[in-house]
């Protein structure tokens, strides 16, 4: 294979790649890039096993071939080459040679032969979304997925279609994150665990313009992310997702409308108080006057600030975790937030204006009367 190349288009192709490398397997061939002519383009493809990513680059092809190169090696290689013209060429003693201006690397290489092929993922139900639609329901959702591997169900994300609305669930235990958008078109009902890796991955990879779309093809056991000349297949997790309807039509007995931006400033001057090895919770008092009251007490010192707000129902003094709730309100877009509580003990609702967004979030256990 011989093949021309700009470095910022080699390098571009590179990085979109390399997230699906496997790091620290006794298998080297994982740990390669396989560069690939194909339809007068060079493809590149990365694969784990778990995740594959290939992408297509614009090049002038002197010889057609297949080859699969180190990533890490071929990565550092190409970055600091010089910013011009790249010219790789393979020979037949599995030698490659890149070359760029007076730069010239040899390095060793692998026959495309010995490179897994990506899972094929039938296109016999898809759902269409625009990149900013889906990099807001990662970046809405991601945060309150498990990094705990042992409940590998906690570690993905539940997509569900039905009736031509997608519903994204995260939860890890503590708190709840879903977001619903409508869907063009007639959609087939879909129910598939999304891995939160690749989730965050398929983020990156995406510029999150609205007037591009992805396509998203669901197999038995994998799922196709479809953007420009890049293609993205992961595998499912497999199992039965959380039941989680009940936490969202549970009773309420109090409703906060409250600023956003105000919310956020006085939750974030209380967290100046909390050490690392702090679990102290923030009290957040309604009273039956139009002010919501926030307390800390820590090793460091004590908060006490107030807000005004709008409430419909009576009163309450409940704790949270403030991190907890400064991921939900950092997500959130709207200018106001709705926040439905029922008493100390139940799980909170966080809603943004239109209700596309919903966080559900768990109170630590305190003693109302100790405030």
């Amino acid at each position: 294979m011989r093949i021309k190349c700009k470095k910022s288009t080699l390098q571009a192709g590179i990085s979109i790649v390399s997230k699906a490398v496997a790091a620290k397997t006794p298998k080297p061939i994982l740990e390669c890039i396989l560069l690939e002519t194909k339809g007068g383009e060079l493809k590149l493809t990365a694969n784990n096993l778990n995740l594959g990513i290939e992408t297509y680059i614009e090049c002038t092809i002197l010889e057609e071939g297949v080859i699969a190169l180190n990533a890490k090696l071929f990565s550092d290689i190409i970055r600091k080459l010089q910013d011009s013209e790249i010219d790789i060429e393979s020979s037949s003693d599995y030698k490659t040679t890149i070359t760029c201006e007076k730069s010239r690397f040899n390095i060793p290489c692998w026959s495309g032969d010995e490179f897994p092929e990506i899972i094929p993922v039938s296109k016999d139900k898809s759902i269409t979304i625009s990149q900013m639609g889906l990099r807001d329901i990662i970046r809405q959702t991601i945060f309150s997925v498990s990094d705990n591997e042992n409940s590998k169900l906690m570690s993905g994300e539940l997509f569900e279609v039905k009736n031509n609305q997608l519903s994204v669930v995260s939860l890890d235990g503590h708190r709840i994150s879903m977001r619903k958008i409508d869907l063009k078109g007639d959609n087939s009902d879909v129910s598939a665990v999304v891995p939160g890796k690749t989730l965050q991955e398929v983020s990156k990879i995406i510029n999150g313009d609205s007037e591009e779309d992805v396509d998203l093809y669901f197999g038995d056991n994998s799922l196709s992310f479809e953007f420009g000349k890049t293609k993205v297949v992961s595998r499912l997790i497999e199992g039965e997702y959380f039941k989680i309807a009940h936490m969202l039509s549970m009773d309420t007995d109090l409703c906060v409308k409250a600023n956003r931006n105000e919310l956020i400033g006085c939750i974030d001057r209380a967290t100046l108080l909390i050490q690392e090895t702090d679990r102290k919770p923030i009290i957040v008092s309604v009273k039956n006057d139009n002010n919501l009251y926030i307390r800390l007490d820590t090793n460091i010192g004590s908060l006490n600030e107030e807000m005004e707000i709008d409430k419909e129902g009576g009163e309450i003094i409940i704790g949270f975790n403030p991190n907890f709730i400064m991921d939900a309100l950092r997500v959130i877009d709207d200018e106001k937030v709705n926040i439905y509580m029922k008493d100390s003990k139940s799980p909170c609702l966080i809603k943004d204006v239109d209700e596309t967004f919903t966080y559900i979030i768990l109170p630590i256990n305190i003693n109302p009367d100790a405030y």
